[in-house]
Order: structure tokens, then sequence, then C-alpha cells
């Protein structure tokens, strides 16, 4: 499948009709599922939809315009395409899986589950075309599940704000980590991003997002837990698994691996001069 531009062209194509699903299936279930929502009294969690779908949207809708300048790589059998494709389809993991949760909450349809299942043949699809290695497509899928978890985090303290204004300090809480687990969804997407160009510095842009996550998952996660819902809170998953990335990029097993691997676009270079 390595450098199978035809291929890449085919799911370039189906990328681009990818990001116009997104476009009607979110438009459609915009209304309804706030809707929903607030007929059942969580207008807390309305507000959250409200955001979150329109971000989920705009950026959606941007991957599938990216699909296009892919369709154009594949077609004139550039190397760069495969990345674009990946970058597009990461994108399109998280506006198709997101949408989801409120959904199935609210008893309604999960139409995006289809942009889900799309998305991941496309991300697998386009590492298979750049030749991508198997130790490194299992880092990067394990850090794209630290992606979505921790975006997933910058989503609750949006409702959660709204029903907290009793609690100051914790309203404030919610406030300061909302954008910080965002920022580090979108950083541990660039970590994915460096790992696949063999940059060098994918490991420190790996470190700052785990950290990221840390910093705004395990203080809410941990007040979730102990004192709102008095189980294991839903927080919790994207701090951990991204204290293990974090364990795992300082291992200097990891680091040879990955230098190994960015040795190879040395290696690439010095062929072609």
């Amino acid at each position: 499948m390595k450098n199978n531009y035809k291929l890449g062209a085919v799911l370039a194509v189906i990328g681009i009709l990818t990001g116009l699903l997104v476009f009607y299936l979110l438009a459609s279930q915009y209304n309804l599922v706030i809707d929903a929502k607030v007929a059942t009294g969580r207008t807390d969690e309305a507000t959250s939809v409200t955001i979150t779908y329109a971000v989920l949207g705009w950026i959606g809708i941007t991957a599938g315009a990216i699909w296009a300048a892919v369709l154009y790589g594949f077609l004139h059998r550039e190397k760069w395409a495969w990345f674009w494709g990946a970058v597009a389809a990461t994108i399109q993991l998280l506006v198709g899986f997101f949408p989801m949760i409120p959904a199935m909450d609210s008893h309604l349809p999960t139409p995006t589950i289809a942009v889900f299942g799309l998305a991941a043949v496309l991300w697998f699809g386009m590492l298979f075309i750049g030749g991508v290695e198997g130790r490194i497509i299992t880092l990067t899928f394990i850090a794209g599940l630290a992606y979505v978890l921790t975006f997933i985090d910058g989503v609750a303290p949006i409702s959660k704000y709204t029903t907290s204004h009793d609690d100051p300090f914790w309203n404030g809480m919610y406030v300061m980590s909302q954008q910080v687990s965002w920022w580090g969804a979108a950083a541990w997407a660039i970590f994915i991003f460096a790992v696949l160009k063999k940059k060098s510095w994918a490991i420190p842009v790996g470190i700052f997002a785990g950290a990221m996550s840390m910093m705004a998952g395990y203080p809410l996660g941990l007040n979730n837990a102990l004192f709102e819902v008095h189980r294991f809170s839903m927080f919790l998953p994207a701090p951990l698994l991204s204290t293990g990335l974090v364990i795992y990029l300082l291992l200097p097993g990891t680091q040879k691996m990955l230098a190994n691997w960015a040795s190879k676009a040395e290696d690439s270079k010095a062929a072609v001069s």
C-alpha cells in the first residue's frame, strides 16, 4: 500500500464526502440535541452542546476542505499528500466521536458514528500509504486516544460552570481548566503529526501535551470522584492515559525508537541529494 497514489486519491474523495457528511449531520442534530437537553431540564448540558457542536462543525468541515488539497496532491503524486490526509482524518475522528456522547445520553440516534468509522479507515489508510511503521502507528493511535479524551475533559467544564455559581472556587476552576484541556488536546494532535513527520521535537511536545492534560484533568477528576459522584470520574481517563504516555516517552527505548524513525528522514534526504 505504500505510495499507492491511486488508493490515496480514492480515500481523499471519501474524505471530502465525509466533510460534507459532517456538515449535514451536525447541522441536523444541533438543535435536536439542544432541545432534548432543555426538555429534560439539563440547560447546562445544552450550553455545552451549543458551543462544542459549533466548534466541531467548524473544524470538521475544514477537514473536508483539507481533503480537497490532499486529492490534488495524490493526483499529482506529491509525497506530502498522505501526511495532510492523516491530519484531516485526525480531525474527523474527533468530530465523529464526541457528538455520539450527548446524543446517546439523550436517547437520540448517533449518526456521526459513520463519520468516526470513515475517519478511522482514512487515518489508517493514510499511514499505510505513507509507509509508517507498526510501532509508530501504535504509539500515535494511543496518543490519539489521549487527544480525544483530553478534548472531552474540556467539554464538561462548560456545563459545570453554569451550575457552580454557588461555589466560587470551583466555578473559577472550571473556567481556568476548560481551555487548558482543549489546548492539551491540540498539543496531542501536534505530537501525532510531529511523530509522523519524524521531527526531533516530538517528545517535548508530547510531554507538554501530557502535562496540560494532567494539570487540567487531575484536579477536576479527583474532586468529581471524591466529592461529587463518589465513584470513578470520567475526568480521569485523560490525565491517567497522558501520565502513562509521558512516562513511556521518557523511557530510553522509546527515545531510541523515535530517533531511529526520525533518522530515516535524514537518510531519505541524503539519498535524494
